[in-house]
């Protein structure tokens, strides 16, 4: 409205109809905010390029990292910078670069199940992690992970929410044909538990449990694995003295509620789900298993890897960006809201923040506090892949020698991970491998053999 409107006149409005009082109308003022906001993001990622190309120049110049800072001492940054430019042509070379590195494919569709494991991969959406990477990214909830499998196998979907053994099971031809599959980030770790129905709260000692039905997600998942490590640690044979079925995560608790089943090894929040219920009490965390283990991942095949090499850079980046993110218990509770709606978890929000802050009420009449019940560390260690194949081979889905280290190489993409973490400003590790303990026992991963062997209980030979 101008300042010499006349504000007797009937047909004039006194007042913008827009937030900030500069625009006729929200509608305007909502287009010069995007405006503004492309231009901030083509701002940042031109200073990201020419970062990077004054970096290598500076390395090429000074190979010697005592010169290059004794050189950056005496004359200063800009003036550095401004020298450079003198003498090579930074901004044509900046160019270059960022035209090499255009995003191949701006429109993907990742697909998810409604778990929080998958809260990096859901929360990008909303929260504007894959915007900021130039992604268009549309995220589809999905039925199950046989579906999400073959759905990314077909090409329906760019690329994954999935279970950390499935790229191991596809790449090797486990459960399907053999298709090279790839795994840069792990989405979460920890976040799972056994829950038990209500009937057996004073049947805690897992000896007695000889008969029982348990559900897990999928034949090819850190659940089913560590169901079955757990029981076979207290002397019950999992294939003979219980019963594990695969169930999609949405619709374990109605069959605990239904007496198919008496319990479940499931991811979140599907164990809050069944105390929020009054049908089911949280028998022991995963963490309790083993602490910090792996649980989903993200996913795509390598073929979408070599072939859109910058959409799969921005779309990692734009998942560990989220991770790190979610690893700050004081951002959770604001997680928990974005990710609980219908077309995410459908879940009551007071269920998803019971499990993202690890305060929680465990169904036995007690409120716990476990602050890392979940967390969330993108660094894809080579050796839980090493120890995902030992347990494949120990109950019988994979046979014959195993080049275990070549598999968790070629799959777990530590590297690439590390690469882009670091450009992001964080800490990768230093090194791609580790060892852990699960239930008191050490995993060796340069030993998975010897491993495999230790064990009284298993299906291999």
């Amino acid at each position: 409205m101008s300042i010499f409107d006349d504000p007797l006149d009937s047909a004039r409005k006194l007042t913008t109809g827009c937030s900030c009082g500069r625009h006729a109308s929200q509608i305007e003022h909502d287009h010069e905010a995007q405006l503004q906001l492309r231009n901030a993001i083509a701002d940042s990622e031109d200073k990201r390029y020419e970062s990077v190309v004054a970096s290598a120049v500076m390395r090429a110049m000074f190979p010697r990292d005592v010169a290059r800072r004794t050189f950056l001492k005496s004359v200063g940054a800009s003036t550095a910078l401004a020298a450079l430019s003198q003498f090579f042509p930074l901004r044509a070379a900046t160019d270059a670069f960022a035209q090499s590195s255009a995003i191949e494919k701006k429109d993907l569709k990742v697909g998810f199940i409604p778990i929080t494991c998958a809260t990096p991969i859901i929360m990008a959406h909303p929260m504007g992690f894959y915007s900021k990477h130039g992604l268009n990214v549309d995220v589809i909830k999905t039925a199950g992970w046989a579906v999400v499998r073959d759905k990314t196998i077909n090409k329906e979907y760019d690329a994954a929410h999935m279970l950390s053994p499935m790229p191991i099971a596809i790449t090797l031809g486990a459960g399907s044909q053999p298709i090279p599959y790839t795994m840069p980030a792990v989405e979460n770790i920890n976040g799972q538990a056994i829950t038990l129905a209500i009937k057996h709260k004073d049947r805690r000692d897992p000896k007695s449990w000889k008969g029982f039905k348990f559900a897990v997600p999928f034949d090819y998942s850190m659940h089913n694995y560590l169901l079955r490590y757990y029981v076979a640690e207290h002397g019950i044979d999992p294939d003979q003295d219980i019963q594990i079925r695969a169930i999609p995560p949405p619709e374990m608790v109605a069959n605990l509620r239904a007496d198919n089943i008496d319990g479940f090894l499931a991811p979140d929040p599907v164990n809050q789900r069944a105390v929020y219920d009054g049908v089911g009490f949280i028998h022991i965390l995963s963490k309790d298993i083993w602490d910090r283990h792996p649980c989903c991942a993200f996913a795509a095949s390598k073929e979408f890897v070599t072939e859109a090499p910058n959409t799969y850079a921005a779309l990692l980046k734009a998942i560990i960006d989220a991770t790190a993110f979610a690893t700050k218990p004081e951002n959770r509770k604001q997680i928990a809201e974005a990710i609980a709606p219908a077309n995410y978890l459908n879940q009551p929000v007071t269920v998803v923040e019971q499990v993202l802050t690890g305060t929680f009420a465990d169904g036995l009449g007690k409120v716990q506090k476990v602050p890392d019940r979940i967390d969330f560390d993108p660094f894809p260690w080579q050796s839980f892949a090493v120890w995902i194949m030992t347990q494949m081979k120990r109950w019988g889905q994979i046979k014959g020698d195993v080049d275990y280290a070549k598999v968790a190489q070629d799959v777990y993409l530590a590297t690439d991970t590390a690469k882009l973490m670091k450009e992001l400003g964080l800490a990768p590790p230093s090194t791609t491998s580790k060892s852990f303990v699960v239930m008191g026992k050490t995993f060796d991963p340069a030993k998975p053999e010897d491993y495999i062997k230790s064990f009284a209980i298993k299906k291999a030979a």
